[in-house]
């Protein structure tokens, strides 16, 4: 049925007054029906918010209104079942948390190479192309050849950069190097770190994944598998089509069929990875929210307080 627009948007900007920015669009927010979650920073704004399409694009064009979102840029797709069940506007010291308060995406960002250029960027045999999302994001998909830092978390990228810069590693004595992530921001924040190292020539995909993969056709991407995002899709494919992965609704990892075929998996409870450490009192906590849950679909009502929240948004 496809009732559900989502709309997915970030932007490195100076906002010095972002605290009193938070109530107007939650007012505007409400106003419109729309849900999600968006982060305010003093460097900016990040979020993917989900609607009626005509409730999300109104939201879109108050943000538009303002001077300092004048050019936002989003990505949308759409679905037949709500993404978010409640809307919150948090205020962040960075809307993508490094931990390295020096680096200013706004004026230290890499090269933008457009979906369409990505695949000449990845043939070059000098450049090397980093997936800066986390372990388990790059678990279920990724452009072929593709280093992958096994970061657990998008902090711990810095020490990662150090360490692949050392003799003998991977970045080391490379002037090249190409970022990618789901929808751009961190890797435009990535490109930052690199071009305050020293690092001569740095790209970032622009618009991230998600722009790839909706531009792209099937037949002539590098892409392997899905791409997880922060909402209640898990996942989406080529033409960012929903995938078939769902969230572990206790650790919230992403679970494919080979995952949910676990004899440890069971539904809103646990999966393989989670299952040996929550106690039997945890455990049946997590049954009965399951409960109420299929209790609410069945009745088709919404159950605001059963469903464990997606991450936040990092795109």
């Amino acid at each position: 049925m496809n009732q559900f627009l989502t709309a997915a948007f970030y932007k490195f900007v100076e906002l010095p007054d972002f605290a009193e920015r938070k109530p107007p669009l939650l007012a505007i927010c409400a106003e419109n029906g729309v849900l999600g979650n968006i982060l305010l920073a003093e460097e900016g704004i990040n979020g993917t918010i989900a609607g009626a399409p005509a409730g999300v694009k109104a939201v879109l064009a108050w943000l538009r209104s303002h001077t300092p979102f004048a050019d936002l840029q989003h990505k949308e797709a759409y679905a037949d079942h709500a993404p978010f069940y409640r809307m919150k506007v948090r205020l962040k010291r960075e809307i993508v948390s490094m931990g390295v308060p020096e680096v200013h995406p706004g004026l230290m960002a890499g090269q933008y190479v457009k979906p369409q250029d990505w695949n000449r960027l990845l043939d070059d045999p000098d450049v090397v192309v980093v997936d800066v999302r986390n372990d388990y994001e790059v678990g279920i998909g990724s452009f072929e050849g593709a280093l992958n830092p096994h970061t657990h978390s998008f902090t711990e990228l810095p020490q990662w950069v150090q360490q692949a810069s050392a003799p003998g590693q991977p970045l080391c004595g490379k002037p090249k190097v190409a970022m990618f992530c789901t929808g751009g921001i961190r890797c435009e924040k990535s490109t930052a770190l690199l071009r305050a190292q020293g690092f001569d020539e740095v790209y970032h995909l622009e618009g991230g994944i998600l722009k790839y993969l909706e531009t792209v056709p099937e037949s002539e991407s590098r892409w392997h598998g899905q791409c997880f995002v922060f909402d209640e899709r898990v996942s989406v494919g080529h033409g960012l089509v929903p995938g078939d992965y769902e969230l572990c609704r206790s650790c919230r990892h992403p679970l494919g069929e080979e995952d949910r075929a676990s004899p440890h998996f069971v539904r809103g409870v646990s999966c393989a990875r989670c299952h040996d450490s929550r106690s039997e009192a945890e455990k049946r906590s997590l049954l009965e929210r399951e409960r109420q849950v299929t209790l609410a679909r069945e009745r088709q009502q919404p159950h605001i307080g059963a469903r464990q929240a997606p991450p936040k948004p990092q795109t």
